[in-house]
């Protein structure tokens, strides 16, 4: 099969099947046989992995794992791209296509179905559920060794970026307690068909095997940071107060700050990840008194 990474053979396949793009799935399909080398080169896909490709479109992406993976398992939501798919790669018998809905997917059983292994992720992920897809896949607990994604260059910059910056927020520290980010290569909405408004980015998360700070509860420590930056014109003793179901009365969030050497004015985007872990200990221990 001849590549499916330019305009040419993407236009064609269309063509043949009549497909229409559907803006609610956020279908942009990548023309560009180097940014697709330099995706499968930074997830360093080899035969002993097992990859799982969120939104295969048709086939682009997966004919070149296919060539590198052991097994490759992609995860198609649209259905009219099915039989496009069960053409573009028939002559890969390491490939199994599933049509679902990626956030209501069993991965867990599928990847135990097939004998467990290392996983990695690669995918050219829609932008409009990006962020809920990168945290059911962290959340999940999976075997994951790397997730190598495709997202909007706002998003990843996000994921990156450190405190102080505007771009700070829960997905940083989310993204960074699971895991340490890499951007990979900056692709310019001029290689997809049809063209995004925006530009895009690769990322590679090379997932933690023990994340690097340690929390009493997870779960509490996520519902800390969301509340720190539910309101980001406030302070973070304020969102944490206002946040409700935390429970966590006014005193409670100013000596523990006060304990950490930070002001109660203090805002959410300045504390880093082992702080907001300290923070979150604190309160918790607090919480229970």
């Amino acid at each position: 099969m001849e590549t499916l990474g330019n305009r040419k053979s993407t236009r064609e396949i269309i063509e043949k099947y009549g497909f229409d793009f559907r803006k609610k799935y956020g279908q942009n399909f990548l023309t560009d046989d180097g940014i697709l080398d330099r995706i499968v080169e930074a997830a360093v896909v080899t035969k002993d992995d097992c990859v799982l490709e969120i939104g295969p479109g048709i086939g682009t992406l997966t004919m070149r794992l296919a060539q590198e993976a052991g097994e490759v398992i992609a995860v198609e939501i649209d259905r009219n791209l099915i039989p496009i798919l069960h053409e573009t790669l028939a002559e890969y018998d390491n490939v199994t296509v599933i049509h679902g809905d990626i956030l209501k997917t069993d991965i867990r059983g599928l990847i135990s179905e097939r004998g467990g292994g290392r996983l990695k992720v690669v995918a050219n992920l829609p932008y409009y559920i990006t962020t809920p897809i990168i945290m059911t896949l962290f959340e999940s607990h999976l075997p994951l060794e790397s997730v190598t994604v495709m997202v909007q260059k706002e998003v990843a910059q996000r994921m990156k970026t450190g405190p102080g910056s505007k771009e700070y927020g829960a997905l940083s520290l989310a993204v960074q307690y699971y895991s340490r980010p890499e951007i990979v290569a900056a692709v310019p909405a001029s290689c997809f068909m049809p063209r995004p408004k925006v530009d895009s980015t690769v990322i590679r998360l090379d997932v933690y095997k023990e994340p690097p700070v340690e929390v009493s509860d997870e779960k509490w420590f996520f519902a800390v940071i969301r509340a720190s930056f539910n309101q980001r014109r406030k302070t973070l003793a304020n969102g944490l107060v206002n946040a409700g179901h935390l429970g966590v009365k006014r005193q409670q969030v100013e000596e523990a700050l006060a304990a950490m050497g930070l002001p109660a004015s203090v805002r959410g985007e300045t504390l880093s990840l082992e702080q907001f872990a300290e923070l979150s200990n604190r309160l918790k221990e607090s919480a229970q008194v």
